[in-house]
């Protein structure tokens, strides 16, 4: 099993957490006219919350102590319209904050899911798909969870919390003082639980991409899991991954746990002292019921936010460990980048140089080393060797999909770096040995590498693909849909769309990486046949085990150590007696007894 690449984000300090938030705020530049809008509404619905027992604590000295009815029915009255008013806000306020962060969120997801598509193979070496898509969906989820559903109630009871302390002092001083001795309490317990908490969602997030990516491996072999008899293993294997997020993220929720009851208890040890100093102060004569009243309402109104925002802090940490990935994703470095300078690469003719090139996935391991080849126009080059020689690697040069060490890939004497990678990649057509399909329709499958095709050119590709027939018998035709990677067609039947998918794009170089393996003989007919039609007059070079297939090449290189060991016709490197002709005699009479067995 793969590493999970950059995934493990390093331990972070509140700088950086600040850092983070600051980048995730950058987001909210395009939505400059509505902020201000969901801010006033912020401040309408805080207003009224503040103001409410302010007036309940003046009716009592000044209108219940004095019997004064109709005025207190007035004052329920204006009451009542001052928390319509509230409540209309903040219904407002949510409405609109969480229409601004929905909109955020799913820029969030572009952005990631477009540097996914970006970078380079290497990336993707050293990488898991199950962790990306959790980067993708779980850590913007809880993203989503942290900002989409409480961000609103966080900016309101901020404000609500700045009213109340200011009335709090306007009433009274001594008590205004005395309620928020306990804040600098609330900060330190606070700040203790944040960052411990921290710590724990971290782990929870680098738990669950890990058993994302573990969940997406399984479901992608369940068939070769129960072929070898490893079903067993793997729901053991799953169960110590699933089992490391369980007790993450019970770690995390026990944290939670701990920190809400400190916070209660600081609410009612304040609650308490000013119930004491604020019933003393009443009894001596220096302060009214209704200042106590208004206070006591005030110390409830004080610890809500209070405690909404300490619970929004905690959560937020969930949020921060998921930005700290998505952050080191987006920051990942797409290493072949079109240079400043590259141009479109011309029609290209089909001349392909290797020039001396040296090649390594890793630099301290070479791959590649010196290979010097010259592929002219309309030439079937053949790539044979033993597995891990180097072949593939030639073919992804020639793509770009990696940057040689050292030397150069020419393709009609323009060395490939200097132009643009999607005008070079749309003039090169590749079938594989396990070509994907994707959900959708026949056509559209066909159609991949050429979108705006027309229905008529699809057919013309599928015909000289010799599946057309296969395809009209379908029950819907080309309209037919298909599942998930080709189900339900058979390795051949898929084999034949990929080839009509690459005879759409018409490409002057064509790139076959064992086409004819692992599909029945009576299919492998009609895909010879369909490959040589799509040879004919271009440049080509075929990977093939099987020495049969590549007779009638032009130049066949023999692939050893990541050198090129003998090259020359299937005639001439049969008549040196070398590599290559003792691989063909295996071959030829393991053939032989293939045929004495059958």
């Amino acid at each position: 099993m793969r590493g999970t690449g950059p995934v493990v984000a390093p331990d972070q300090n509140a700088s950086h957490q600040l850092s983070t938030l600051r980048r995730f705020l950058q987001y909210l530049r395009p939505y400059r006219k509505e902020i201000p809008i969901a801010l006033t509404l912020v401040a309408i619905g805080a207003s009224t919350q503040a103001i409410g027992p302010f007036l309940l604590g003046w009716s009592i000295d000044n209108l219940i102590a004095k019997g004064n009815l109709p005025d207190l029915l007035l004052l329920l009255g204006l009451l009542g319209l001052i928390y319509g008013l509230g409540i209309v806000a903040i219904r407002g306020q949510i409405l609109r904050v969480g229409w601004i962060v929905q909109r955020l969120l799913a820029q969030l997801r572009q952005d990631i899911f477009l540097k996914i598509q970006s970078l380079p193979m290497s990336f993707f070496d050293r990488s898991e798909a199950g962790d990306l898509m959790s980067r993708l969906l779980n850590d913007v989820n809880t993203v989503n969870q942290a900002f989409g559903q409480t961000i609103a109630q966080m900016l309101g009871n901020t404000l609500s919390l700045i009213g109340i302390v200011i009335a709090m002092l306007a009433i009274n001083l001594q008590l205004g003082l005395l309620s928020n001795l306990v804040v600098p309490l609330m900060i330190l317990t606070t700040s203790f639980f944040a960052r411990w908490a921290r710590a724990r969602f971290r782990v929870t997030r680098q738990t669950i991409g890990e058993l994302s990516a573990k969940l997406e491996e399984d479901i992608g072999s369940v068939r070769e899991a129960q072929a070898f008899n490893r079903v067993n293993l793997n729901i053991a294997e799953f169960d110590v991954l699933n089992a490391a997020n369980r007790d993450a993220n019970v770690e995390a929720v026990a944290i939670t746990a701990a920190f809400l009851p400190s916070i209660d208890f600081l609410n009612t040890l304040a609650t308490a002292a000013v119930l004491a100093y604020g019933g003393y102060l009443a009894v001596t004569g220096a302060a009214t019921v209704g200042v106590v009243t208004s206070f006591l309402l005030y110390v409830q109104q004080f610890f809500r936010p209070i405690q909404i925002l300490s619970q929004f802090y905690t959560q937020a940490q969930s949020a921060f460990a998921g930005l700290e990935r998505i952050f080191l994703l987006l920051d990942e470095p797409s290493q072949l980048q079109d240079a400043a300078d590259a141009i479109e690469m011309p029609p290209i003719q089909g001349e392909v140089i290797f020039d001396h090139v040296t090649f390594g996935y890793n630099p301290n391991q070479l791959v590649l080393k010196g290979v010097d080849l010259h592929a002219y126009p309309g030439q079937m080059i053949a790539l044979v060797g033993p597995t891990g020689s180097g072949k593939s690697t030639i073919i992804n040069l020639i793509l770009r999909f990696y940057d040689v060490s050292g030397g150069a890939v020419k393709i009609d004497g323009v060395d490939v770096r200097s132009v643009t990678q999607a005008s070079l990649r749309r003039q090169i057509g590749i079938v594989l040995q396990d070509n994907i399909l994707f959900s959708g329709t026949v056509a559209e499958n066909i159609a991949f590498g050429c979108p705006h095709a027309t229905q008529a050119e699809i057919e013309a590709a599928a015909q000289l693909a010799n599946v057309h027939e296969f395809i009209t018998s379908l029950p819907e035709g080309y309209a037919t849909q298909l599942g998930e990677r080709g189900a339900p067609l058979s390795q051949g039947q898929r084999q034949l769309i990929s080839i009509a998918r690459a005879v759409l794009i018409n490409p002057q170089i064509l790139i076959l990486d064992e086409a004819t393996s692992s599909i029945d003989t009576r299919t492998e007919a009609l895909v010879q046949t369909a490959i040589a039609r799509l040879l004919k007059n271009r440049t080509s070079f075929v990977i093939a085990h099987r020495l049969s297939t590549v007779t009638q090449a032009d130049q066949v290189l023999v692939i050893q150590q990541g050198q090129i060991a003998e090259r020359g016709t299937h005639e001439e490197l049969i008549n040196q007696q070398g590599v290559y002709a003792n691989l063909y005699a295996l071959q030829l009479g393991a053939a032989s007894a293939t045929e004495v067995l059958n």
